[in-house]
C-alpha cells in the first residue's frame, strides 16, 4: 500500500493573539505546503486545526474513494494533541473537545490513518510554516 506522509505544526503568540497553522503533504514525490493565520486561538487549538486542516485538503485533493488505496501517516509534534487523538489522553477542555469530533468525523474517511507523535527537530518544515505566519518572514 503507497503511503501519503503529511507533518502539521500549529502556533500562537499569545500577547498578540495571532495563530498559525501549518501542512506539509508529501505524496507522489512531491511536497505540498499550506499554512495559514488564525487569530484568537491557544496553541492546543492550533495544533487541532492544523491536523483537521490537513485531512480536509488531502480529501479534496484525492477524493473520499482514493483515499481508502492510501496510508496516511501524520506526524504531529504537539504530545498532548497526539495522545489525545490516539485515545491515550482525556479531554477536558470543551473548545478540544469539540475539535476532536470534527477529526473523529473525518477520520472515518481514513481507514489506514496512522498519527506520529515526533519530536519538533523532525517537523522542521511544518514549524518553519507556522513561524512564517507568526513572524512575517519568508522562509520558503
Amino acid at each position: 500500500m503507497e503511503e501519503i506522509k503529511i507533518w502539521t505544526d500549529g502556533g500562537v503568540i499569545v500577547d498578540k493573539k495571532i495563530g498559525a497553522i501549518a501542512v506539509v503533504i508529501n505524496f507522489y514525490q512531491k511536497k505540498k505546503f499550506y499554512n495559514q493565520k488564525i487569530n484568537n486561538i491557544s496553541n492546543n487549538e492550533a495544533e487541532y486545526l492544523a491536523v483537521i486542516y490537513a485531512l480536509k485538503k488531502l480529501k479534496q485533493l484525492l477524493g473520499k474513494d482514493k483515499i481508502k488505496k492510501y496510508k496516511i501517516i501524520l506526524h504531529l509534534d504537539s504530545e498532548l494533541v497526539g495522545s489525545q487523538l490516539i485515545g491515550k489522553y482525556k479531554i477536558k477542555e470543551k473548545n478540544l473537545q469539540k475539535l476532536f469530533i470534527i477529526f473523529w468525523n473525518l477520520k472515518i474517511d481514513f481507514p489506514n490513518l496512522e498519527i506520529k507523535i515526533i519530536s519538533r527537530e523532525e517537523n522542521l518544515e511544518a514549524d518553519r510554516l507556522v513561524k512564517n505566519i507568526l513572524f512575517e518572514k519568508k522562509l520558503f
